[in-house]
């Protein structure tokens, strides 16, 4: 069965005890833990702590990482930020096995001005996939690509790039963030699954309304021939809920998150049936 899970930054106020508990409340089968979730990123990245919810929930065991994007930008016009980035994203490996996860999701990065990338901007990205190439040596752990959503600046937007950039890096995969994806068209999931399944180890799930991303499903429409496609690929990866709470018209309490996430849990076990 594809394991359902979310997003820890959906829990972002509230520390990683009470997130797995909620997750788990929620009946889904794992989280996608964000390394800037705040009571881990400020606190000096506890792994021991990490270790010890998963210890405690059994019933949880999908676990992935994604790697820190925030203030970060592996292929920035400054170098002193494109090498942080690109430490943080090396060290994120480091991380994610040592929290057993078998997934870690990463940004492309982005050219820092706002016009198309150019030949300098692709040495960048590639001095940054050199890093991660020099560490992607454990198969036990794969080492994953998100797309953006369309952007002058952006270096990945597009199923015909990723599939590109998946055949030049063999050790490289994909996490298709639906989202994103969707921006573009509400084919473009299909695209991005019909070119790139064979590499497709993680999907952000979520649905987007207007110029709003990263919505909860709802149980609309659009996300069923997602689902399908993913099914009739053979896709037996996590279906991750990434869901902005910033995005509803008050602030949530644990209790609400838990239903919102309980309802969308419903929607795609009946989708994958």
């Amino acid at each position: 069965m594809v394991p359902l899970a979310v997003s820890s930054m959906f829990f972002h106020e509230y520390t990683s005890p009470e997130i797995f508990s909620f997750v788990s409340r929620a009946g889904l089968d794992g989280i996608e833990y964000w390394l800037e979730t705040p009571h881990f990123w400020l606190r000096g990245l506890p792994t021991e702590e990490v270790l010890s919810c998963r210890k405690h929930h059994p019933e949880l065991p999908a676990i992935t990482v994604h790697a820190p994007i925030l203030d970060l930008n592996p292929c920035s016009i400054n170098p002193e930020v494109a090498e942080v980035s690109i430490n943080y994203a090396v060290r994120s490996v480091a991380i994610a096995e040592q929290l057993g996860a078998r997934v870690l999701t990463l940004h492309p990065g982005r050219r820092t001005a706002k016009r198309p990338p150019g030949t300098a901007d692709f040495i960048r990205f590639g001095h940054y996939l050199s890093a991660l190439r020099e560490v992607a040596m454990h198969d036990s752990l794969k080492i994953c690509m998100e797309n953006m959503e369309p952007a002058v600046n952006s270096f990945l937007c597009t199923p015909e790039r990723v599939r590109q950039l998946l055949d030049d890096e063999p050790w490289l995969f994909f996490t298709l963030d639906t989202s994103h994806a969707f921006v573009k068209s509400e084919e473009e999931p299909l695209r991005y699954i019909e070119l790139c399944h064979d590499r497709l180890a993680n999907v952000h799930i979520s649905r987007k309304e207007g110029k709003t991303l990263h919505l909860p499903l709802d149980r609309n429409p659009l996300m069923e021939p997602v689902m399908s496609a993913l099914k009739d690929a053979g896709y037996a990866g996590p279906l991750t809920l990434e869901i902005d709470d910033l995005n509803f018209p008050h602030p949530l309490t644990a209790e609400e998150k838990i239903a919102v996430l309980s309802r969308d849990r419903a929607f795609l076990q009946e989708c994958m049936g």
